[in-house]
């Protein structure tokens, strides 16, 4: 790690758009400031570019503090660079050396075309939301929290389970482009709480459609997306989906 102002060389995948071919751009970038972020780093690139009448380079970033998972970039071959438990944003230059090159690219998958340069179109994940990762039964106004007891194992795990933050390494990283880890944390939070009951099968059944036709690929079980998740998600959501999706069908049509 380094202390010390770094020069960088930056490889970078430069795309105008999901029809045309991209390329990797070296650019030389001097005295980083190793308590800079990954984004500053990129900020400050981008100052330079302008002032040389050049196109700065397009990333997808929001909120800067690990809780929107805009920032998707696949840096150095590993989905939010070579940190385990952070996202992209959350990355300091302190991570690097003087003289390094880092590689930055965008995630890659099917279902996830590249807009331009860095920045994908995930609004794939939204549409598998959309159909059914929600609670749109009556379950009256809100209860005083001791008349709903809830085990704290079961609510610890669905907590657990809504920390995703729907970034898109899982899929970045698993060599099949699956979303099963985003897609079963998505429905394990709702499946292990009193208000997900009524949905539960009618759920599962959807959202695993609607990845279906989004395109991803199918899981393998390698442990790659969660070896990759900034928010450790864990497979055993894998496991919670499959064993309700396959419980689906011997449900009734009026219980979902």
């Amino acid at each position: 790690m380094s202390t010390g102002n770094m020069n960088l060389t930056l490889k970078i995948w430069r795309q105008k758009n999901n029809k045309a071919k991209g390329n990797l751009v070296d650019y030389k970038i001097s005295e980083v400031s190793p308590d800079m972020s990954f984004l500053e780093m990129f900020d400050v690139l981008n100052e330079d570019l302008v002032a040389k009448g050049e196109e700065p380079v397009v990333f997808d970033h929001d909120c800067r503090e690990g809780i929107c998972g805009a920032c998707s970039m696949f840096i150095n071959g590993r989905p939010h660079g070579p940190k385990e438990g952070i996202t992209t944003c959350q990355l300091h230059m302190r991570s690097f050396n003087d003289g390094d090159t880092i590689v930055v690219e965008p995630w890659r998958a099917k279902a996830f075309p590249v807009i331009k340069d860095l920045m994908v179109d995930r609004t794939a994940f939204d549409r598998i939301i959309a159909s059914g990762g929600f609670i749109s039964v009556n379950t009256g106004n809100a209860q005083d929290a001791n008349s709903l007891p809830i085990p704290k194992v079961q609510a610890d795990s669905a907590f657990e389970a809504a920390a995703c933050i729907g970034c898109g390494a899982c899929v970045a990283t698993c060599k099949n482009a699956s979303a099963m880890l985003f897609v079963s944390a998505k429905i394990s939070q709702l499946a292990q709480l009193p208000q997900g009951q009524p949905e539960r099968y009618r759920r599962v059944q959807s959202m695993v459609a609607q990845m279906d036709a989004e395109g991803f690929g199918n899981c393998t079980n390698t442990g790659a997306c969660e070896a990759e998740c900034p928010k450790g998600i864990s497979l055993e959501n894998i496991a919670r989906m499959n064993r309700d999706f396959y419980s689906a069908k011997f449900v009734s049509e009026e219980d979902i």
